[in-house]
């Protein structure tokens, strides 16, 4: 199936890491659970990094959409 929009391509990821970055530099990878219209995502098993840097980890996490500058499947 060919994608035709962002969230189809995100919806791909689903079930699968993904790399999220936000506005103030952190990462964090998890994996996909959810997400809604305006990028709100849900990871479960989450890492955060900072300057490249493993900081934490976390459970299951929920990041809004508005902070979010990068999603990459890993």
């Amino acid at each position: 199936m060919e994608q035709s929009r962002p969230l189809d391509s995100l919806n791909q990821s689903r079930g699968k890491r993904v790399l999220i970055e936000l506005k103030n530099g952190k990462q964090f990878v998890g994996i996909l659970q959810a997400f809604d219209i305006h990028i709100n995502i849900v990871l479960d098993e989450v890492e955060e990094f900072e300057n490249g840097e493993l900081k934490r980890k976390l459970g299951t996490t929920f990041i809004r959409g508005d902070t979010i500058t990068i999603i990459s499947p890993q």
